[in-house]
C-alpha cells in the first residue's frame, strides 16, 4: 500500500477506501501509446497484483518504465494533479499525449515552384472529399486508403510551400461550402501542425482528422443543413447529432485512423466543458480535436454563407483570440494565428501608394512585409501585375516608404477571387504549365 494513501486515511487503507479515493480523484483515460515521461499512473487496465509494478500508483520517470507500461497495458488512468515536471515541461493538449510546441519546419520550396502541384493536389483532394460526402449520403462508407493517400500528398506539398495552400483555401464557393469546408480544415490543420513542428506522421494523422471531422453532416436532413434562417430548438438538437453520427460512420470504415473517429465525435467540445456532445473539458479531449476545433471555427467564420457574409481574416482571428482560454486552447490559437500570418497568402491588401495587391507569400523573417502581386489602382483600374517583395522594395515610385496599410475586401474593388485566380499572371502560368 502506498504511503500517500496511508497519510490520507490516517491508517492502512481498505480496498473499499482505495477504490473510493481513486473514483474521487480526477483521472484521465489514456491509451498506452500516448503516455509520456512524468505522467502519474493511478490505475491500470488490469489488477495491480497481475502487473510487474511494485507500487500502486507512480510517476513514469524513465524510458524503460514507459516501455513496460506500453507493453503490458492497452490503456491506463492518469492523475494529472500528480504529474511531474517531466510532463509539465511540455504543452499537453492531448488526452494523455504531450505535444511539444516546437518551431516551424523550413519550407522546402517556394510559392512559384509549388503552386502548380499545390493546385493539382488541392483540386484532386477536393473532388475526393466531395465524392466521399456523396457516398455517405448514399449510404456507403469511406475509403480510408484513398483518404490517407490524398492527405499524404497534401502534407508533402504543404511542407514545400504552406503559402500556396493558404492561397488556395481563399478560393471559396458558397454553393460548395460543406465539401470545401472539410477540405480547407484539412489543409489549414496541416499548416498549423507544420508550424508547431509536428513530425510528418502526425501531420498525416491531423490531416485525416480535418478531412473527416464533418462527415456526419451528410447524415443530417438537407432541409436542416441548408436552412437559411435560424434553426429551431428541435432542429438544433438534430444538427448536433452529426458528431455522434460521424463517429459511428467512421467506425464502419476499414482501417480508419482512430483519432479521426474521436475528432468527429469531439470537435465541438470546448476547453471549459461548454461544448457537445458530452461537455468534455480540455484535458479529456485529444489535441487533434483541439486543433480541428480552432481551424473549423476560423474557416466557418471566414466563409460566405447564404445567410451571412464571411468575416475578414483580421475579424476572424480577433474572435478566436477573444475566445482563447475560454473556448479554445490559448497556445494553439496563438500558434494558428502565427501560422497564417498577419497578411495571409490569398488575401488582398492596400499598399501605402493606394495600389491594391494580392498577398502571394509570407516572409518568415519579416511578417509585416510579405511578397505581393499588384492588381488595381485606387480608381479600381487594372494595372500591370507585378510581383513585389516588400522585404526588399522599401520605397515606392515617389521615394516614400512602401508598406501595407490594411487588408481589404476584394468585392470593394470589383475583384472576383476565383476569376482573378484563373485570369491572373499566376493562373495564366498554370494554364501554360498544363498545356
Amino acid at each position: 500500500m502506498l504511503d500517500w494513501m496511508k497519510n490520507i486515511f490516517g491508517k492502512k487503507a481498505s480496498v473499499q477506501q482505495s477504490s473510493r479515493f481513486i473514483a474521487e480523484t480526477e483521472l484521465t483515460y489514456v491509451r498506452s501509446e500516448h503516455l509520456s515521461l512524468g505522467m502519474y499512473i493511478a490505475k491500470l487496465d488490469c489488477p495491480w497484483l497481475d502487473s510487474p509494478f511494485k507500487l500502486q500508483g507512480f510517476n513514469i520517470t524513465t524510458e524503460r518504465e514507459l516501455q513496460v507500461v506500453r507493453s503490458r497495458c492497452h490503456h491506463v488512468y492518469v492523475d494529472r494533479t500528480r504529474q511531474s515536471k517531466l510532463s509539465l515541461d511540455a504543452k499537453t493538449t492531448a488526452v494523455g499525449k504531450a505535444v511539444v510546441i516546437g518551431t516551424a519546419r523550413k519550407k522546402k520550396g517556394s510559392f512559384e515552384t509549388e503552386i502548380a502541384r499545390a493546385t493539382t493536389t488541392y483540386l484532386d483532394t477536393g473532388r475526393l472529399v466531395a465524392d466521399f460526402m456523396q457516398t455517405v449520403k448514399d449510404g456507403g462508407s469511406i475509403d480510408s486508403k484513398q483518404a490517407k493517400e490524398a492527405v499524404a500528398s497534401s502534407v508533402n506539398s504543404i511542407l514545400h510551400s504552406p503559402d500556396a495552400h493558404l492561397w488556395l483555401t481563399q478560393l471559396k464557393k458558397k454553393d460548395e461550402y460543406t465539401a470545401q469546408h472539410s477540405l480547407n480544415v484539412c489543409m489549414l490543420s496541416i499548416v498549423l501542425g507544420r508550424h508547431i513542428g509536428l513530425p510528418e506522421g502526425e501531420l498525416r494523422n491531423l490531416g485525416i482528422c480535418g478531412m473527416m471531422h464533418d462527415m456526419g453532416i451528410m447524415l443530417i436532413p438537407s432541409a436542416i443543413v441548408n436552412k437559411t434562417s435560424e434553426l429551431t430548438e428541435e432542429e438544433s438538437v438534430i444538427m448536433k447529432t452529426h458528431t455522434t453520427l460521424g463517429a459511428e460512420l467512421l467506425k464502419s470504415s476499414t482501417d480508419m485512423f482512430h483519432g479521426a473517429i474521436e475528432t468527429a465525435l469531439t470537435h465541438h467540445e470546448r476547453i471549459r466543458g461548454q461544448g457537445y456532445p458530452r461537455g468534455l473539458t480540455d484535458a479529456k479531449v485529444s489535441y487533434y480535436s483541439n486543433i480541428i476545433a480552432i481551424v473549423d471555427t476560423y474557416d466557418a467564420l471566414t466563409s460566405d454563407r447564404s445567410y451571412r457574409k464571411g468575416m475578414t481574416h483580421l475579424e476572424a482571428t480577433q474572435v478566436l483570440y477573444q475566445q482563447a482560454g475560454e473556448y479554445f486552447d490559448h497556445v494553439l490559437v496563438s500558434k494558428f494565428i502565427e501560422s497564417l500570418g498577419v497578411f495571409p497568402p490569398g488575401c488582398y491588401v492596400q499598399l501605402s501608394d493606394d495600389r491594391v495587391a494580392l498577398v502571394l507569400e509570407a516572409n518568415d523573417e519579416s511578417k509585416l512585409r510579405p511578397r505581393v502581386l499588384t492588381v488595381v489602382d485606387k480608381q479600381m483600374n487594372s494595372i500591370e501585375e507585378v510581383s513585389v517583395d516588400l522585404d526588399t522594395v522599401l520605397l515606392d515610385a515617389r521615394g516614400q516608404p512602401l508598406q501595407i496599410q490594411s487588408i481589404v475586401n476584394p468585392d470593394m474593388f470589383n475583384i472576383d477571387r476565383l476569376k482573378h485566380f484563373n485570369e491572373s499572371a499566376i493562373g495564366r502560368g498554370l494554364a501554360m504549365a498544363a498545356a
